[in-house]
């Protein structure tokens, strides 16, 4: 279904104000590089996790020595927290401002951003010329 004459000017409107923002852009950039999270750190927080829990319910299964069965308990639930922390974890290594910049894949990403945004430039101008 094809836009509406007002509904084509509204977009090109906000696609002008968003490329006249370089704020915004380098926003996106620092969001896009901040949400990954490594799949080691994964497999490793759910191992560690699980054999919390398996702690605390055997902990929880100890009924004759009961500062026993505490301590174990305890520590399972400490294991279990440490799985999730790590889980959660970012890449060992990762800058923790999102500057990706002197690494080689921050290079890459970053011409990649250049190369799509030399694209969108091309694209627009090629708009206005009709």
């Amino acid at each position: 279904m094809p836009l509406s004459d007002h509904e084509q000017q509204m977009l090109d409107e906000m696609e002008k104000q968003l490329s006249d923002d370089p704020q915004f852009a380098s926003s996106m950039r620092k969001a896009e590089s901040a949400g990954r999270f490594s799949t080691r750190n994964i497999a490793l927080g759910l191992l560690i996790a699980i054999v919390g829990l398996a702690l605390v319910l055997v902990g929880v299964s100890l009924n004759q020595l009961a500062a026993v069965s505490i301590i174990v308990g305890i520590i399972g639930f400490i294991m279990m927290c440490t799985g999730v922390y790590v889980v959660f974890s970012k890449r060992p290594g990762e800058p923790k401002g999102g500057d990706s910049s002197g690494s080689d894949a921050g290079e890459r990403s970053s011409s990649y951003m250049r190369k799509l945004e030399q694209q969108w430039e091309d694209r627009r101008r090629g708009d206005e010329q009709r």
